[in-house]
């Protein structure tokens, strides 16, 4: 397993939308460990393929205290609701953005195995972090969701002040 470089905002990779797997073999199974070690590098609980320069359809979400999985070819195929959310994401760092997300989400997708998956998730983490990760492989970055310039947030380090920024 292999930690792999973020991609940052201003990287091409992240605004094209991703190639679909079309099958699933060992190079798939070893993007996904090199996913999930990176994300955890990160400190992240959802990467995309393409945060990592893969333009493919691959997802991995590891949240807290649960085991990470993985969502290949996923697509949104169910939302309801809306919900206000204080948003971060690994490829845009040191910032925050207050975005409207779904209350109830439903992905299909395939697992490592290759057999179609559907995740429910209603009104958690698990619910933003779906939406968040199928965005990436459409080419779509938290920021794009932003109802205005202000709902994006400079986050200061914890001890520093935020004269010192300026």
């Amino acid at each position: 397993m292999t930690v792999r470089p973020i991609r940052y905002l201003g990287d091409p990779v992240l605004r094209k939308p991703a190639r679909k797997v079309s099958r699933i073999d060992d190079s798939i199974r070893r993007l996904i460990e090199d996913m999930t070690e990176s994300m955890y590098a990160a400190h992240g609980v959802g990467i995309a393929a393409p945060q990592i320069g893969v333009p493919l359809r691959v997802v991995v979400i590891g949240l807290p205290d649960e085991p990470p999985f993985a969502l290949i070819n996923p697509e949104v195929i169910k939302r309801e609701g809306e919900r206000r959310l204080d948003e971060g994401c690994l490829s845009v760092p040191g910032y925050r953005g207050h975005v409207t997300r779904s209350v109830f989400v439903t992905v299909k997708a395939l697992n490592e195995q290759g057999r179609e998956i559907r995740v429910r998730s209603e009104d958690d983490l698990l619910a933003q972090a779906l939406e968040h990760e199928v965005d990436h492989v459409n080419g779509t970055l938290y920021v794009d969701h932003l109802d205005a310039k202000t709902d994006l947030v400079k986050l200061v380090p914890a001890g520093a002040r935020e004269e010192d920024d300026e």
